[in-house]
């Protein structure tokens, strides 16, 4: 769940375009392939090694696939979805565009003085610290503070948001008429008092809490929820205005003007009274309310900012991107500096239970000797271990009724044992690829010599489980059963370093020992990437692929990706509602040009679409 700051639109592709657009053409040409066998090998001619490498693509398959979820949302309609999921999985695989690592095992630390809510599935950026509270009778702990780590925030305006650790803060100052209360997959209302749904599934009556106020003063109104919804969908500062208006998503109901853009004020959802508002669907969508439940959905006041049609504002789009939120929330806004700390202070008129803090304060922590300094001299209360640090000998825990590992950890480095919870999460962490910059012989070659439970067991020092999909085993469309079929299917020498294969599949591009492929794996900050990096850079050595390593800060990565300035990446995505199409959608080729984002697309960073359009025509057949 990466963010986007406003952004300078790439540069790399449009300078580039005319080459990898060629490339896509001749790939298309030779290997499009059209035999229906859902894999892009089968036809592939081997140039010779002066030829250009063949750029096969099953971007059009992928393509199809998203549109076939699209144009079939009903609950009626779900055996269509759940093979077009299993299509875009396919054509992920078989391009090898993205090569799924492990699903994490997400595991969180505190000190005894700390008494909080266990997290569900969903994840700690789902948490809200209302009920959280720290004894400062505590010799070690003076203050009504919950000091926590998290990582490089983006923003705090929720419809620019779309990174946990943005999510993690914003979720203590906005709500949403209904949440995943800590992370359970369970929808639970939380600004609603009550939902209706009309027979035939498309319109949604919220019946409002009443009494609910905001932090500047003022209570909760319908309009306000409008207002909220009518940004996401309209403001150009919005990162997911889909979530509104495309189907597949919620779908509601809207006008368009003749360049497709919303028109202003179209949406269907209207404020009945002060109390009462309804929003119609295009088309049922039986996971409409967990996408409700998503950060950006956050309501605040009816014009707060004036970015649509309608609204002078009361503060700028900038102050609420980085120094202003006005919510319902438990905590409201006290400071952010960037790369540093965040803090929210209680908020006295909270309409739920609490807080029982007096406030929640992150500091923002990247390197991993910084840390452990911090939690091992007590600055932090609630943390996670780096992976360098961490010793899986010293959980002492028991799975609970949710599957979640209970228990202690320790000695740490100070010689204390700490809480400990370990949750699987509905998570897949990854490296991918900008499809036009790096031949896909190589990107499946990387997929060789990959071993992933080598991986789990020496780089991540088992947290996770080995991934062969995008999509968790968890979440599978077909069950266990077709998942486990899946990764039996797995045609990249499963949990095996395969030099031979890759090696083969390189010199069919023309690459050698002595004339590789020349390519950098971009990491955040992060010692397990990087290691992943130098494991997967000597076991292509001598293979046809020179690898380069580097690192840069979270938010540099992500803007590099933005601007297709990131030929092989590192990165991680935590669905927010329990949904394969949350999560698959990132993968319409289309959806990935990254030369509108982050505004117009915001899939992964794949360029997955060049050459798409020779397709579509006809000519790529």
């Amino acid at each position: 769940m990466p963010d986007k700051d406003s952004l300078s639109r790439r540069t790399f592709l449009k300078a580039t375009g005319g080459t990898a657009g060629a490339v896509a053409i001749a790939g298309c040409g030779d290997s499009g392939n059209g035999n229906g066998n859902g894999n892009g090998d089968g036809d592939t001619p081997t140039p010779t090694p002066e030829d250009e490498p063949v750029y096969t693509t099953e971007a059009p398959k992928a393509q199809e696939a998203w549109e076939t979820v699209e144009n079939n949302p009903g609950p009626e309609a779900e055996d269509i979805r759940t093979e077009a999921f299993i299509e875009i999985e396919e054509a992920v695989r078989d391009d090898m565009v993205l090569l799924p690592l492990y699903h994490e095992l997400t595991e969180w630390f505190w000190y005894d003085w700390v008494d909080m809510p266990k997290f569900g599935s969903l994840g700690i950026h789902r948490l809200q610290h209302n009920t959280t509270s720290v004894d400062t009778s505590s010799d070690q702990k003076s203050e009504n503070v919950l000091v926590m780590i998290n990582g490089t925030m983006s923003t705090i305006d929720p419809i620019r948001s779309d990174d946990t650790a943005s999510g993690r803060v914003i979720q203590q100052m906005y709500e949403n008429l209904v949440n995943y209360i800590n992370g359970n997959p369970e929808i639970e209302n939380q600004l609603a008092e009550s939902i209706e749904v009309s027979d035939d599934g498309l319109t949604y009556t919220f019946n409002l809490k009443q009494g609910v106020t905001y932090h500047e003063g003022g209570e909760l109104t319908a309009a306000d929820v409008k207002y909220s919804i009518r940004r996401l969908a309209e403001s150009s500062n919005s990162v997911r205005a889909n979530f509104v208006l495309d189907s597949g998503f919620l779908g509601v109901e809207h006008e368009t003007d003749d360049e497709g853009n919303v028109v202003p004020d179209s949406l269907a959802v209207e404020a009945v009274d002060d109390y009462t508002l309804e929003m119609t669907l295009t088309t049922p969508q039986p996971a409409a309310l967990d996408i409700l439940a998503y950060d950006a959905f956050g309501v605040m006041p009816e014009g707060t900012v004036g970015d649509i049609e309608g609204y002078d504002g009361e503060v700028t789009a900038e102050e609420i991107n980085n120094s202003y939120a006005n919510g319902t929330g438990p905590f409201q806004f006290e400071e952010w500096s960037v790369g540093e700390q965040a803090e929210v202070t209680a908020f006295g008129d909270y309409h739920g239970d609490g807080p029982a803090l007096d406030g929640v304060r992150w500091s923002i922590i990247e390197d991993d000797n910084a840390h452990q300094t911090a939690y091992v001299e007590r600055n932090l209360d609630l943390f996670t271990i780096p992976t360098s640090f961490y010793n899986p000998d010293n959980v002492d825990a028991e799975e609970d009724d949710q599957g979640r590992d209970v228990g202690t950890y320790g000695p740490l480095e100070n010689g204390d044992t700490v809480n400990y919870l370990g949750v699987p999460t509905l998570s897949v962490f990854y490296v991918a690829f900008n499809v036009p910059q790096v031949p896909k012989k190589v990107r499946q070659s990387v997929a060789y010599v990959t071993h992933h439970q080598e991986l789990i067991d020496q780089v991540f020092k088992g947290r996770g489980a080995p991934a062969f999909s995008f999509t968790p085993p968890g979440m599978w469309p077909t069950g266990p059963d077709g998942y486990n079929q899946w990764v039996d299917n797995w045609p990249y020498s499963r949990n095996e370093t395969d030099r031979e294969s890759a090696t083969q599949a390189l010199n069919e591009a023309g690459f050698t020992a002595d004339d590789p492929f020349e390519m950098t794996l971009t990491t955040y900050d992060s010692e397990v990437f990087q290691e992943f990096g130098r494991l997967t850079r000597d076991k292509l050595d001598g293979t046809g692929i020179s690898l380069e390593l580097e690192t840069a800060p979270f938010n540099t990565l992500i803007s590099r990706g933005e601007e297709g300035d990131l030929e092989f990446y590192s990165l991680g995505w935590i669905w927010s509602w329990v949904d394969p199409a949350y999560g698959l959608f990132g993968f319409e080729p289309e959806n990935t040009d990254t030369s509108i984002m982050p505004t117009e697309t915001d899939g992964y960073y794949l360029d997955w679409h060049v050459g798409l359009e020779d397709y579509e025509s006809g000519d790529g057949s």
